[in-house]
C-alpha cells in the first residue's frame, strides 16, 4: 500500500533495479542465432518503452560509449543518467548466464567511467549487468555480494505468470537473507514486490 501510495521511490541505487525487467514489448524472436546488438537494437528502436520500464527518471545518454584507458578501449552497451539520482547508470547487455567475467567487466567499466566521465554534482555510477539467465553462485561470491553500485538483474522476453514471479520472490528473498544472516524478512512480507496483478492469471503491466 506504500508503493501504491507513494510510487517509486528512488533513495539509493539498489532501488533503481528491478528484479527481473520485463522486455516484452521487443518482440524478440526464440532464436539461437539473436545476438547482444540484436537486443541493444530492439532497446533503441523501442526506447520509450525501456525507460518505462527502467522506471522515474532515466533519460538516454549514449549507445557505444567509448572508455579509454591507454592505449585499450572499451565499450559500454547504452548509458542513461538518473536525474533524481543525480548518477548514470550504465548497462551491459548479455544474451546468457552471468559469469564472474561479466562482474569484472562491468567493475571496470565504472571505474573508467567514474574517472573520465562524472562532472561535479554527479553521484558515484551504477553498473547494471542485464543478462538472460542469473547466476547465484556469481551473485553471492562475487563483488556484486556487497557493492552498492554494481548489479546484476535477470530480463524476460514475455510477461511472467504468478508462479515465475513467486519463485523470483523466493530467490531474492535468499540472497537478502544471506548478504545479511541476522535479518531475516518477516513472515508474509518480501524484499520486493512484484507489480500489481489482476485476478488470479498472468502479471500484468
Amino acid at each position: 500500500m506504500d508503493l501504491a501510495t507513494r510510487g517509486q521511490v528512488l533513495e539509493r541505487p539498489a532501488d533503481a533495479i528491478k528484479h527481473p525487467f520485463v522486455l516484452d514489448f521487443l518482440d524478440l524472436p526464440e532464436s539461437e542465432l539473436l545476438r547482444e546488438s540484436d537486443l541493444e537494437r530492439a532497446i533503441l528502436g523501442k526506447l520509450s518503452h525501456f525507460l518505462l520500464e527502467l522506471g522515474r527518471g532515466f533519460a538516454f545518454v549514449a549507445r557505444q560509449k567509448r572508455l579509454s584507458f591507454e592505449d585499450e578501449h572499451f565499450y559500454v552497451d547504452l548509458v542513461f543518467y538518473n536525474v533524481i539520482l543525480k548518477c548514470y547508470l550504465l548497462i551491459d547487455l548479455k544474451l546468457g548466464k552471468l559469469a564472474h567475467q561479466d562482474v569484472g567487466q562491468m567493475d571496470s567499466y565504472v571505474r573508467l567511467f567514474d574517472a573520465q566521465g562524472r562532472t561535479e554534482g554527479d553521484g558515484p555510477t551504477i553498473g547494471l549487468i542485464l543478462c538472460a539467465q542469473k547466476n547465484e553462485a556469481v551473485a553471492r561470491y562475487s563483488i556484486l555480494h556487497e557493492h552498492e553500485q554494481l548489479f546484476a538483474a535477470k530480463y524476460v522476453t514475455y510477461l511472467p505468470s504468478v508462479e515465475e514471479l513467486e519463485r523470483e520472490l523466493a530467490r531474492d528473498k535468499r540472497l537478502l537473507e544471506a548478504r545479511a544472516p541476522g535479518i531475516r524478512t518477516p513472515k508474509g512480507q518480501h524484499p520486493r514486490r512484484p507489480r500489481k496483478r489482476a485476478g488470479g492469471g498472468r502479471a500484468t503491466r
